[in-house]
């Protein structure tokens, strides 16, 4: 039985990736670990498909090396251009999980400010926040939805909404509104007093996704998550 695979449906299946693994295979280190890797492992038959160049083994989209979650494998080439349409169209709700030890005054909130590169530092993100903000290359819609603050002992949870799908689109908006990700150093975050596996920033976990007609089960938060007081 796989230990990666969490739902399997007719037109893909979905992985969990745990926190501190790439997706693909880091650039310093082609022969690193990763999660292509380990699917591949179980399932080699992918590796003869000719997928499209940054979909290896019909994986459909990334996630941060901290980040943890679901990963959405497309089964076929077709299935793969149809994930990619749903992207694409913004017809995927997508729910995150992070970790703040920031304190704000309200218990819900989002903003649609635009993201671009930043033009200083290469691997940043920058929100507009007006029409001089320095930047590299185009601005790219984005809208974050924030909610759901679960008190721990260490901090909060909260869960983030979004359709669209920016470089770094959570640790940015989250700053931005002030609940920067503990450990997220990148973008003002601080400490974070949780322990975790080695490689880990900061503690973000992609649920799921879904749509019309498709809704592949969530992914469970890592074990050594805070969780909730009371819980």
């Amino acid at each position: 039985m796989s230990t990666l695979i969490r739902w399997e449906g007719e037109r893909c299946f979905t992985l969990d990736k745990p926190p501190g693994l790439p997706v693909f295979p880091p650039h310093a280190q082609p022969e690193g670990d990763c999660m292509l890797r380990r699917m591949l492992a179980e399932k080699p038959d992918r590796a003869e498909v000719a997928w499209p160049f940054g979909f290896g083994g019909g994986i459909a989209h990334r996630l941060d090396i901290s980040t943890s979650g679901q990963l959405v494998v497309a089964r076929t080439l077709d299935d793969l251009a149809w994930l990619r349409d749903l992207f694409r169209r913004k017809w995927l709700h997508k729910r995150y999980r992070l970790f703040t030890t920031r304190a704000v005054p309200w218990a819900t909130n989002e903003t649609d400010l635009r993201i671009a590169h930043d033009r200083r530092r290469k691997g940043r993100m920058v929100a507009e926040r007006g029409k001089q903000t320095p930047h590299r290359g185009k601005w790219y819609p984005a809208h974050t939805a924030f909610s759901e603050p679960a008190p721990t002992a260490e901090g909060t949870l909260w869960t983030a909404h979004m359709r669209t799908g920016v470089m770094h689109q959570i640790r940015v908006h989250a700053a931005m509104v002030g609940i920067a990700l503990a450990g997220d150093r990148r973008y003002g975050g601080g400490p974070c007093p949780v322990p975790r596996p080695e490689g880990v920033q900061f503690l973000l976990h992609h649920t799921g996704l879904s749509s019309s007609g498709f809704e592949p089960a969530p992914a469970p938060l890592p074990s050594f998550w805070p969780r909730p007081v009371g819980h």
